[in-house]
């Protein structure tokens, strides 16, 4: 486990919560039922079902203390001195294209935060490394598996 600070939008910070919350209680809950079912069904050494239910139960002891791992390390990033100026995560940077042209716009956030499909890219992500730092007018040159991408930076935002 890392022992780095982990910078989260508030909102990322709550859906991180809702997610432990939920794999605390219904989650585990739900896993206990299935193990009590399992167990019922007599011989533990050939039964699929108890060996499955066990199997879930571990992922899911994982997957809280990775939140919970997680949770302890964010820094709220709506609460710290970062410069409005430059690319860094938190900001919002509208960018052009300089092969097509088109404008595109991204919201740079940590790793368990990402969503492309919602125009939130991690600070880790190709694209994210590379805007870091950046200011208004600086041309990027993009290094991805697909090639080159070249943007200049329109904006930024908090």
């Amino acid at each position: 486990m890392a022992y780095d600070d982990l910078f989260l939008t508030q909102e990322g910070y709550e859906k991180l919560k809702e997610k432990l919350d939920y794999l605390k209680t219904t989650k585990r809950r739900d896993i206990s039922k299935q193990i009590e079912k399992a167990r019922a069904m007599g011989d533990l050494s050939e039964n699929a079902e108890y060996d499955a239910a066990k199997e879930a139960q571990a992922h899911c002891e994982k997957d809280i203390r990775d939140l919970e791992d997680k949770l302890g390390r964010a820094r709220i990033i709506e609460h710290e001195n970062i410069p409005k100026d430059k690319v860094y995560i938190g900001a919002k940077v509208k960018l052009r294209d300089e092969d097509s042209q088109e404008e595109l716009e991204y919201f740079l956030v940590s790793p368990p935060e990402a969503d492309y499909a919602l125009n939130k890219i991690s600070v880790e992500s190709p694209i994210g490394k590379a805007l870091l730092g950046r200011k208004v007018d600086d041309l990027v040159v993009i290094k991805v598996p697909a090639g080159e991408l070249t943007y200049k930076v329109l904006g930024i935002s908090r």
